[in-house]
Parts: structure tokens; sequence; C-alpha cells
């Protein structure tokens, strides 16, 4: 009678604790996604601060009056840059709609000093702005795909977090998986105007 009660005592053990050990796998794995794709998108967000530069010098040797668009872009360069999220920031909105603040800024500073070459037919026709500016529209996209590759793997997490055995298991666990903030435009992407360059 003793061994048939530890028997069922051990069935239902696996009954129980092998699901909630899936699952906890389950919420590991797709947790480690949302952190490679997170390194993805900060790569690329590297790459285009490093190539900032390099653009900005083009710019002043060919559009020396342009002082005030180069400057911004360095400035909003250094600012984007300044802004490095932990993990534990990916889950708090403030810092993730400061983190996107900071990068549409920048974003808008890049396209009007893109723009300034329909001003300057000599900066137009310098083989170094025009491949600077292929590898900047090039970083674009990588940075566009990067950050749509983040959002879905934050959906897919989050997800598997609301559910139901993802609710128990952080109610066993102690709250230790918290929902990501996926990375979304700002309000003035979405909404504003296009840059503009004026010539007066």
């Amino acid at each position: 009678m003793t061994n048939r009660r530890s028997f069922l005592a051990f069935l239902c053990f696996l009954v129980l604790v092998l699901p909630g050990c899936s699952k906890h796998d389950q919420l590991i794995s797709e947790y480690q996604e949302c952190e490679e794709k997170w390194a993805n998108l900060e790569a690329q967000l590297q790459r285009r601060y490093d190539l900032i530069p390099n653009i900005v010098s083009t710019v002043k040797a060919q559009a020396a009056h342009e002082k005030d668009t180069y400057t911004a872009v360095t400035q909003a360069r250094s600012q984007a840059a300044s802004i490095n999220l932990t993990s534990a920031d990916l889950e708090d909105p403030a810092k993730m709609a400061a983190f996107s603040k900071a990068q549409g800024e920048l974003s808008g500073a890049l396209s009007r000093l893109m723009m300034v070459q329909e001003r300057y037919p000599e900066l137009r026709s310098s083989e170094a702005f025009s491949d600077l500016r292929i590898e900047l529209e090039g970083t674009e996209n990588r940075i566009l795909r990067a950050r749509e590759e983040y959002n879905r793997t934050v959906k897919n997490y989050n997800t598997t977090l609301m559910k139901v055995s993802g609710e128990i298991l952080n109610s066993i666990t102690g709250q230790k998986f918290a929902a990501r903030i996926p990375y979304k435009a700002t309000a003035a992407a979405v909404d504003g105007p296009a840059p503009q360059v004026k010539f007066d």
C-alpha cells in the first residue's frame, strides 16, 4: 500500500511539475531570443553611429555653410548613443520611449543632412558622399528589419508570459519573468512632417 501511494505521488508530481518545467524552459528560450534580437538591433544602431562622423566630415568639406545641419546631426548622435538600455530597461515603457525618441531625432537630423546634397552639386557628385549615403541607407534598412524582428520576438515572449500557464509559472517563481516593451516609432515619426531643407 505504501509503495502504491509513493508511486501515485510520484506520478502526480510528474504530471504537475514536468509541464511547468517545459513552460519555464520555453520562457527562458523566448527571453533569450528577445535578448539576441535586441543585441542585433543595437549592433545596427552602432553601425549607424559609426557612419555619421564620416558623413558629417564629407558634408563639412563640401558644404561649409551647413554648419547648423551637421551640428544638429552630431548632437542627435551623441544624445542617441548616450542612452544605453539594460535588460530591465526593456521592461520600462518610459525608458523605451526616451530611447525611441532619441533614435527618432537622430533619424530626422540624418534625413535633413542627406537632403543637403540637393543644394550642393559638388556634394551630390562626390563619390565619398555617395558611398556613405548608400551605406547609411543600407544601415537604415537593417535597423528597420532588426526592429521588426525584435518586436516579433517580444510579441511571442509576452504572449507566452500572459497565458495561464505563464501566469501560474510566474506566481510559483515569484514574478521572475516580466513583459518586454516593443520598440515603437515616436509620434513625430508617425504623424510629423517630413524633414525639409529650406533654400534661402
